[in-house]
């Protein structure tokens, strides 16, 4: 960190530690969010909470830029949302289908032909819920920092085996998404961005969920919009992540936007808003191998919480970014929560969140929630 960035901290009103006890309802989340700050588990978070359509909570935690001691701002701070962007491009998907563009169970080669043939077909359904046998990550492969397009990148993978027969094995990946998304690309004759733009973003007024372009000499995008840096942590603290090109694996894990508008793609799901019932079911329906359920539909995460209670979303983890985003259909809830730091092992942090929100049955008044923002 730089001096001055030093001393901006220094000499600024720093967050400190709230005590949890006795506290209840969103008192008690915003305690537990501000402490992941002070305690240095996080440079900054941006949390998003819904209930019925109503806000909850929505603020932003500890700093974007560390440097420059420039605050998380929930509605307008851009962090990566890692695999949250696979949520993005299922909706793009089911609009596809309603649009007769493509089908759920189309071969991926009378899209694509020309990627290698393998010893069996596989399916866009299978892509999209990780049972195509195509391999992860190598090594280093999830840091890339190359321009590749879509079309470009499949050369890192194109030629190496399946690793089960489709439909006979699950293995999350993120290669399975930057197939879907060419083959989504040849069908439509779109640039995969920008039918995501037009079909899902635009529609749902997701005004700050953009993909990856150039950044100036400051290493902001100059596009008026306001950029978190991104970071990693070690023993010494917090550190700048290595500079990765995340355009070609857009649709698994590419896109930056705000916790404000994860939890609007969250609510539209709710209201049913964008596809039918049907397209929706069938993104939400946990594929079955062997008998046994994946916990995983077309795109989303279709599983459970520890109090049983079903949910559909995604969790992310990628370079400088740690991503939930969570709907819950039968009590109309929605909770984003980004993080700008390459997993800082909080998962059971944000868990314990959500098992008060669900403890408190709602107990969150807008009373509650004026009273937070007042302290922001």
């Amino acid at each position: 960190m730089s001096l001055f960035g030093y001393l901006k901290r220094l000499l600024s009103s720093n967050p400190v530690s709230q005590h949890t006890d006795g506290r209840s309802g969103i008192g008690y989340v915003d305690a537990i969010f501000q402490n992941l700050v002070v305690e240095e588990k996080v440079p900054g978070l941006s949390v998003t909470i819904l209930h019925k359509g109503e806000t909850l909570l929505q603020k932003g935690y500890g700093y974007a830029v560390m440097d420059h001691g420039i605050t998380v701002d929930p509605a307008r701070t851009l962090f990566r949302i890692a695999s949250i962007s696979k949520c993005i491009t299922a909706l793009a998907l089911g609009k596809m289908v309603e649009e007769g563009v493509l089908h759920w169970d189309d071969s991926f080669y009378n899209h694509v032909p020309y990627y290698p043939k393998k010893p069996f077909d596989f399916t866009l359904r299978q892509l999209a819920s990780h049972t195509a046998g195509i391999r992860g990550y190598k090594e280093k492969e999830y840091a890339l920092n190359q321009p590749y397009s879509i079309k470009q990148s499949i050369d890192v993978f194109k030629n190496d085996p399946l690793v089960f027969e489709p439909g006979k094995g699950y293995l999350y990946n993120s290669y399975d998404f930057v197939l879907l998304a060419l083959a989504m690309q040849e069908a439509s004759q779109i640039p995969f961005e920008e039918y995501v733009r037009q079909k899902v973003l635009l529609p749902l007024d997701m005004d700050d969920t953009l993909f990856p372009v150039k950044m100036d000499q400051n290493g902001y995008a100059n596009q008026g919009k306001s950029f978190s840096e991104f970071y990693t942590k070690n023993r010494s603290g917090f550190r700048k992540a290595v500079e990765v090109d995340n355009f070609y694996k857009l649709a698994g894990g590419g896109y930056l936007s705000t916790s404000n508008d994860i939890a609007k793609m969250g609510q539209a799901i709710l209201d049913g808003k964008l596809l039918s019932k049907e397209t929706y079911d069938e993104l939400f329906m946990a594929q079955m191998i062997n008998g046994k359920s994946t916990y995983y539909g077309l795109g989303f995460q279709a599983s459970y919480n520890n109090l049983g209670k079903p949910f559909v979303g995604h969790v992310g983890n990628s370079v400088g970014a740690y991503t939930n985003f969570f709907v819950y259909p039968n009590d109309q809830l929605v909770v984003s929560v980004l993080v700008n730091c390459t997993d800082p092992k909080i998962q059971p942090v944000l868990d314990e969140v959500t098992h008060k929100i669900f403890f408190e049955k709602f107990r969150m008044t807008i009373l509650e929630t004026k009273e937070i923002r007042l302290r922001v």
